[in-house]
């Protein structure tokens, strides 16, 4: 097992990358997490031929590092947001699948990763799941529009992304958070196996191709609005 940065780690079995993001809390993301991230999907890249994300128990991710965005420093501010936003454009863009164990809560950037990701599991429990950046004093970054509109069910498009709205892992199914709900006890092995299975049977320089057909408007979208979230960015309502 390889450690990327103090809460994230990989490690390559059977030409499966699992990366683990273990912070001891509540995975909130700041630089050291979010580069951990990048490097161990690099080194996913260079040395397997599938990913696994997985969180700690009870807590997938919780967003953003709220001591940095919240914290009166509106260029550190503004630096994490377009580090968070190219980390999902990575997870985009990867040219392997990417599965994830959402082992826990997934809020605001949580969710946004989701939504980055191939097939996602959920863990079956009391557990929220939602870009509830509004309910927090904050707009959803144009970049992460561009995922929900991608990945979230038009039914549920205005009231996930303009109401806040949180959702139990079997209510994310339907409105497109989550491909499907375990039992928490089991959502590691399911994501894996699942992973296992797209590394023996997928030929990598065919799916990278078409990643690149299906998703590269999406991606490109992702990096415009990117740009307009930077230039104008603020914090707080």
């Amino acid at each position: 097992m390889e450690q990327t940065s103090k809460a994230v780690s990989v490690e390559i079995v059977d030409h499966v990358a699992v990366i683990r993001l273990d912070d001891g809390k509540a995975n909130a993301l700041g630089h050291d997490a979010i580069d951990g991230l990048n490097a161990a999907l690099d080194r996913a890249a260079d040395g397997a031929n599938s990913v696994v994300l997985v969180g700690r128990e009870a807590h997938f991710c919780a967003g953003f590092d709220l001591n940095v965005m919240g914290g009166g420093d509106p260029a550190a501010a503004r630096d994490l947001l377009g580090a968070g936003a190219r980390l999902c454009h990575k997870l985009w863009t990867h040219p392997q699948p990417v599965t994830v164990a959402a082992t826990g809560h997934a809020l605001a950037l949580g969710a946004i990763l989701l939504m980055a990701c191939d097939m996602r599991y959920g863990a079956d429990g009391p557990y929220k799941i939602g870009t509830n950046e509004i309910a927090i004093g904050m707009p959803l970054p144009r970049f992460a529009v561009a995922l929900a509109k991608e990945r979230l069910s038009k039914r549920h498009l205005q009231v996930a992304g303009q109401h806040a709205r949180v959702y139990t892992p079997a209510e994310a199914v339907d409105v497109g958070y989550l491909d499907a709900v375990v039992p928490a006890a089991e959502i590691e092995d399911a994501a894996v196996l699942y992973a296992r299975e797209m590394a023996e049977s997928l030929h990598l320089e065919p799916f990278a191709r078409t990643r690149r057909y299906v998703r590269g408007p999406s991606a490109v979208a992702l990096l415009d609005g990117l740009e307009l979230d930077l230039a104008d960015f603020s914090v707080g309502p």
